[in-house]
């Protein structure tokens, strides 16, 4: 059977295909710590279930307008202006189902074929292949653990060409928890300001996962808000992964076009998720403000285990629930049984020896590093690291 050469595009999700495995060896009876998936251990608030049960009692079950419910986008525009000081309307705002859908029809809707997206490094996993489904080329700009993993202006104009797109980003970052500042933005913003025609892709998804203190979205510099997307969600800030509610903010024009492509993908996302959606935008934050205290302890407490480990370098995440350690002095390094050449090799030395999964650095553009989630309880993240500190004894 023939099929379409698009899929030859592209590579699984590096996430997901660490998960899957994990999956594999725990049916086999192996007892696997998962610090790979980017996913809270926490439950929804029972505030926010509360109202989705409501709407099934409502009848809140019919198809649901592309963009969303306007009462959802009132919302978003309402969180916008609370929490970042940031003026929408309804009509700037698409809701889609996850993050991941909002970043696939932005990307879709303003990339053409052979144009140009800048993405630092690292990055996470699906920013360069939706780039790629699009026909766009991506472009990295290489950042070091030494330097916070956050790229200088000087680096930025450097990347663009005449054919340079897009710019997106993450702050928080996914992988390496990376925060930029409002000063460390200026300096972006100033290389923007010479180049009118690019669009600025800002990921904030983990906007509430903060460590470093108030979030700063690169939309509050007036004189290129038009240019910036801002996408955002639920899953992570509300523990609401599956409910799969993800939106943007951005121009007129871009969230038409947006809405154009997710009319022919998916219509409206769900009708109960996005109801429950209100809920968590418009009301009590104490629960998250809450699993992010729980959040905080855990990093600490990872950043103090991973101490212990010889040959291990880890700069301190500002957001996000992950470290993303520098990991290449183990590359050469062999048990007598598997040697060690790259960090996915190390990524399957833990999964089989010490039973803990993690997320090879290749997948985020990085491939000196790896990348481990905190997203776990304190007593598996303890025992995590005990297995990982004695299977990496092993290898000389």
């Amino acid at each position: 059977m023939q099929l379409s050469s698009l899929l030859q595009r592209f590579n699984e999700p590096e996430t997901l295909k660490m998960a899957k495995l994990g999956r594999e060896l725990r049916a086999q009876g192996i007892d696997v710590i998962d610090l790979s998936l980017g996913e809270p251990d926490f439950d929804t608030p029972e505030h926010i279930k509360q109202s989705a049960i409501k709407a099934v009692n409502d009848n809140w079950s019919h198809y649901t307008p592309v963009p969303g419910f306007l009462d959802l986008r009132e919302a978003v525009c309402h969180k916008l202006k609370r929490d970042n000081n940031l003026d929408y309307k309804p009509e700037n705002i698409v809701v889609s189902t996850g993050a991941k859908q909002s970043l696939a029809n932005i990307i879709l809707a303003v990339v053409d074929d052979g144009e140009e997206v800048v993405i630092p490094t690292p990055y996470w996993v699906t920013y360069s292949e939706l780039v790629k489904i699009a026909r766009g080329k991506v472009v990295e700009i290489k950042t070091d653990s030494k330097d916070g993993f956050k790229i200088t202006p000087a680096q930025l104009e450097e990347a663009i060409t005449p054919k340079t797109k897009a710019f997106l980003f993450s702050s928080p970052c996914n992988p390496s928890g990376a925060v930029y500042s409002k000063h460390e933005l200026e300096g972006l913003v100033e290389v923007f300001r010479k180049y009118p025609n690019i669009i600025i892709i800002s990921d904030e998804i983990y906007e509430y996962i903060n460590f470093a203190g108030e979030h700063e979205s690169i939309a509050q510099f007036a004189d290129i808000k038009d240019r910036v997307v801002i996408v955002n969600g639920l899953s992570k800030g509300f523990a609401m992964t599956g409910w799969r509610i993800g939106y943007i903010a951005a121009d007129a024009a871009i969230a038409k076009a947006c809405e154009k492509l997710q009319g022919q993908f998916t219509s409206g996302t769900c009708s109960i998720a996005q109801k429950a959606g209100v809920a968590a935008l418009k009301e009590d934050l104490r629960p998250t403000f809450e699993m992010v205290e729980e959040f905080t302890k855990r990093r600490k407490r990872v950043l103090e285990l991973v101490k212990e480990i010889p040959g291990i370098e880890c700069s301190v995440p500002d957001g996000a629930f992950y470290i993303f350690p520098v990991v290449k002095s183990y590359y050469g390094k062999s048990d007598g049984q598997t040697t060690i050449n790259s960090s996915g090799d190390f990524c399957m030395y833990l999964l089989n020896t010490a039973h803990v999964s993690s997320v090879m650095g290749e997948a985020f553009g990085d491939p000196d590093c790896v990348r481990f989630s905190f997203a776990n309880s304190l007593p598996k993240i303890e025992e995590a690291w005990k297995r990982i500190k004695e299977a990496l004894a092993k290898l000389k």
